[in-house]
């Protein structure tokens, strides 16, 4: 593309393939494409990718792929050509040329410096020992991924914003992970302590050490860093050491070139630099004393640096108070303005220890000053359009503590369709609801993908999604609205909530009773409405309910997996992947026996006997009963399997007995149906060798008990579990993983994993049925026993003892 570029055209050098500087460099091209000839110079060796994001890969819920912003394809279309790995050393102004690490020289009508920042390193000694990294960068996750594969122990030096999101991603990779702060409360720029305490809790919960009022004496080490000495003596054991300790702006080349800097690279209204063919954005800039490190200000430097270059407009840059979130999964805060308030001001606070929810606002003149939310913060965009107005409360101050949009009741509901439209919806990306709602009728959007594409909202760290979602509903209105509500099948117009309110307040108890009371079209039904009809009533109606055979699915029927050439396969269970001599002479012996031809062991920790007969069926089952095992229901929408690692029975990184844990689990859950297939997992300590994180209920052992996580999944969409509580006690385990399943079977749609149930109702909904309520939670959990005492039976077994004449005839419904 470069080539077919006009020689005409002016020459923009780019010192920084950053956020801002790529940022800057689309806001050139959406106001005039064909204006300059572009090059950018990136001393790391990558495209653009959202530094933003880092957290998110280093706690494995993102790859790198998914953080690219502009792809090499990008550039390509755009004409821009890419010098990546290769450092700008030297800037001469009086040529307007560039010189880098590997001695190419570039030239330029206009430059831009986006330089960015680098970490502050404590000038202790022992910093230059391998295992001791900063935060910074894509290299920087490298390290600290490869340390958590092979080391334990980490201390994060920092409890800001980056060294709690560091700390978090260790520990998810399984580190043991310290935190030490030099003030005694954590992220004390953004949170108050109050807020600061609750975050502290949570921190702690997950396993995180939070030492406080520390400072930093010394790393000890000889060939790698061993231990953090601190000034009182003690010493905390680390194998790896990350520095989080805050930020300098790069502007090292600006600085030899004789540009005028002061903290970072002076820069005045219109992003210009001393030198009027210079102009600078991002972290290495400095306006009017001011030093900038979170993305809103960043987009607004690129707009009006844009404008300057492009010579569109004369607008002037003028800071703003950008919100302050911590992208921690499962943790909800942000901080906006005097938080902290001050002379003349006054608060308005809102305290729920249970829910673990604070919300400090700070008025002064009874305008809103500043707030501090924590545990929920999803009114966060509202707070900072009012704090932005700067306009007197009035009568809102009455109600300003619950949010916009009150109901009757005195409930708060998102209250978009109230918000005017200057109002802004991504704090990251500085998207206003106007220019969502715009785009959505303009362009004809209809998804949140289509949105994030279009407008950049939610693109980043996607904390205001769901506000997003709620104008995607707000402008659509009933299309939306319908294409949210999901008939059971074309046989009816019900949705699944419906029929399942129906079953159980009109007593219905069979299909033929469902389906006449509330008018299905089709007589009998279909392959869809029967066997989520027939799970709906036998988990509504337990002990009263004959499960249906010819409502399930084929795999079901014959309770094996039905193979492609018309083969099954068959798994018998392993109590948390736990078994015997015994149990593995049975499985060979049936092997020979039957001939079966292949022999596999699962990643549910089990062994999959493939191309079983169907004649020969009655008789694997048979002889795998006579040995003690039942089935593995590895066919069913049912309880599949509980993963375990070995945990402190034998393993030296193990804090708890989760092999025992996991079988606990599993003789409590097995043949239990559910709308889709559920698997669990144990792991004995943060290092997560059972991968817990990505079950639909997952448990991980820490030093002071279980840390349990909900609706993960892998396959093609990957999801991450979110964190539900952190328990003491096995009993607790059982509690909380039988009241979430109860509340899945009774809640959720068939067929809709855990994953997508938890993100269409919200793990706040969950949660408050789950935490808020401990007397609702033990009666999910009582109805989950319940339902087991009657779903605990082998259907192996049964088969084999009385078999069905009809068990193996065409069956209804295929897969």
């Amino acid at each position: 593309m470069r080539d077919q570029i006009s020689p005409d055209r002016s020459r923009l050098l780019v010192i920084g393939n950053g956020m801002a500087g790529m940022r800057t460099v689309e806001e050139v091209l959406k106001r005039d494409p064909q204006r300059y000839c572009v090059t950018v110079i990136g001393a790391e060796p990558h495209v653009n990718y959202n530094r933003i994001l880092l957290s998110p890969v280093l706690a494995g819920e993102k790859s790198f792929d998914e953080i690219v912003i502009n792809s090499r394809d990008w550039y390509d279309a755009n004409g821009i050509e890419l010098i990546a790995g290769d450092a700008a050393i030297v800037l001469d102004p009086a040529q307007k040329q560039v010189t880098t690490a590997s001695g190419r020289v570039v030239s330029y009508d206009k430059l831009l410096l986006a330089t960015g920042s680098n970490p502050f390193i404590l000038p202790v000694p022992g910093k230059e020992l391998p295992g001791v990294c900063a935060f910074r960068d894509m290299s920087d996750v490298d390290t600290m991924l490869s340390a958590a594969q092979r080391y334990r122990d980490a201390v994060v030096i920092g409890g800001g914003l980056l060294g709690l999101e560091a700390a978090n991603g260790l520990a998810a990779q399984g580190m043991k992970v310290s935190v030490i702060h030099l003030m005694e409360t954590l992220m004390e720029r953004q949170l108050d302590p109050a807020a600061a305490g609750l975050l502290a809790d949570d921190l702690t919960q997950r396993g995180i050490d939070i030492i406080t009022g520390a400072v930093t004496e010394a790393l000890i080490g000889a060939d790698r860093v061993q231990a953090v000495r601190l000034k009182d003596g003690r010493q905390i054991p680390a194998d790896l050491v990350v520095m989080a300790a805050g930020i300098r702006p790069n502007m090292a080349l600006a600085q030899a070139s004789g540009l005028a800097c002061n903290r970072g690279v002076i820069v005045d209204d219109g992003l210009c630099t001393s030198d009027p063919s210079i102009y600078a954005v991002g972290e290495c800039t400095e306006h009017n004393g001011q030093m900038v490190g979170l993305v809103a200000p960043i987009w607004d430097q690129a707009k009006v640096c844009a404008d300057h270059l492009t010579g569109k407009t004369a607008s002037a840059y003028r800071p703003i108070q950008p919100p302050t979130r911590l992208k921690v999964t499962g943790i909800d805060m942000l901080s906006v303005g005097q938080f902290n308030g001050g002379e003349g001001c006054e608060d308005i606070i809102l305290r729920d220890g249970s829910r673990g929810v604070y919300k400090r606002l700070v008025l002064k003149d009874d305008i809103l000053v500043g707030a501090v939310l924590y545990g929920d913060a999803k009114d966060g965009g509202w707070y900072v359009d009012l704090l932005d107005k700067a306009t007197p409360l009035g009568d809102l101050r009455d109600t300003v503590i619950f949010g916009p949009g009150l109901t009757a009741s005195g409930a708060s509901d998102s209250g978009l369709a109230d918000l005017p439209d200057e109002t802004e919806i991504c704090g990251c990306n500085g998207v206003c609801k106007g220019t969502i709602l715009a785009a959505i009728a303009d362009k004809g959007l209809t998804t949140l993908k289509e949105v994030k594409v279009t407008t950049k909202a939610a693109a980043s760290c996607g904390s205001c999604s769901s506000k997003v979602e709620g104008l995607l509903a707000l402008a659509l209105g009933g299309e939306y609205e319908a294409k949210t509500v999901e008939s059971v099948c074309g046989c009816t117009d019900h949705s699944h909530e419906f029929v399942r309110a129906a079953i159980r307040d009109q007593h219905l108890k069979s299909i033929p009773q469902v389906m006449k009371t509330l008018d299905w079209r089709t007589p009998g039904g279909c392959a869809s409405c029967r066997p989520a009809l027939n799970f709906y009533l036998l988990c509504a109606w337990p002990g009263e309910y004959q499960d249906d055979s010819r409502s399930r699915f084929i795999n079901e029927r014959a309770h094996a997996n039905i193979q492609k050439d018309g083969t099954f396969s068959v798994i018998p269970r392993m109590w948390g992947g736990v078994t015997t001599s015994g149990e593995l002479r049975a499985i060979a012996d049936v092997v020979d026996k039957y001939e079966i031809p292949s022999v596999k062991v699962t990643g549910g920790q089990r062994i999959d006997l493939l191309g079983v007969k169907k004649e020969d069926l009655l008789g694997v089952w048979a002889d795998l009963n006579a040995a003690g095992m039942v089935s593995g229901h590895g066919y069913g929408k049912a309880l599949r399997t509980v993963k375990t690692c070995v945990g402190s029975e034998w393993c030296r990184f193990g804090t708890q007995d989760s092999t025992g844990m996991g079988i606990k689990l599993e003789r409590m859950t097995w043949g239990s149906w559910h709308p889709h297939k559920v698997k669990l997992a144990v792991s004995g300590c943060p290092r997560n060798c059972a991968e817990a994180s990505i079950k639909d209920f997952g448990v991980i052992a820490v030093d002071s008990g279980w840390e349990l996580l909900i609706g993960g999944n892998a396959g093609i969409a990957l999801r991450g579990c979110d964190f539900l509580v952190k328990v003491t006690t096995e009993e607790e385990v059982l509690e909380y993983c039988a009241a979430f399943l109860q509340l899945y079977r009774e809640e959720a749609r068939y067929l809709e994993r855990t994953a997508p149930w938890v993100e269409r109702v919200g793990l706040a909904y969950v949660k408050s049925r789950l935490l808020d309520d401990e007397e609702a939670r033990r009666a999910l959990a009582s109805r989950f026993a319940y339902a087991q005492s009657f779903a605990q039976i082998d259907p192996w077994a049964e088969r084999v003892g009385g078999v069905d004449a009809n068990e193996f005839k065409p069956m209804l419904v295929e897969a």
